[in-house]
């Protein structure tokens, strides 16, 4: 099941197309799981798409509100994602090999495969919203939560805190 499906036939997509896509309730849902959210209250985004043959282009922003688990204690944190965004749909390349590596430039990082008929600009803005989270958001608690469970903190486990011991004994 796709997460935030839209799918665009490349043939219906006109030049300078703008278009707004809002999740609904199940849509949210889905979304939300696939991404380990613990709520996901609000998912759209606003795009202007661009039509050159078989090549799309977008670009837009994505909002949402949610909240993600504390790495440390698993209380909600609360986030607002409001990120600018740019891709490229082109058709997916033809390997005469399926062993064969598939090369991609630095130009190539945004850009997305489609089947020659549709792009799907959901699942593309899911995605999207996925590399904006926090990897590892924290709460307010985070700190407690990792000395109760013995983890020390940089400053305390690094070199110089090691240097620090051998002086102390030293002494």
């Amino acid at each position: 099941m796709r997460d935030f499906a839209h799918r665009l036939a490349i043939d219906s997509i006109r030049d300078g197309d703008r278009l707004d896509l809002t999740a609904d309730e199940g849509e949210r849902a889905t979304v939300a799981k696939r991404l380990d959210l613990l709520s996901l209250d609000r998912f759209e985004a606003h795009v202007m798409l661009h039509r050159d043959g078989k090549t799309v282009t977008c670009e837009g922003r994505v909002k949402a509100q949610l909240k993600q688990a504390c790495i440390a204690s698993g209380d909600p944190v609360p986030a607002a994602i409001d990120e600018r965004f740019a891709l490229r749909f082109v058709p997916a390349p033809t390997v005469d090999a399926p062993e064969a590596e598939l090369e991609l430039d630095e130009d190539s990082l945004d850009t997305m495969f489609h089947d020659g008929q549709a792009i799907d600009l959901g699942e593309a803005i899911a995605d999207t919203l996925a590399l904006a989270l926090d990897p590892y958001p924290r709460g307010p608690d985070a700190d407690a939560a990792l000395r109760a469970a013995g983890v020390m903190s940089e400053s305390e486990a690094g070199p110089f805190a090691a240097l620090a011991k051998l002086k102390g004994t030293a002494d």
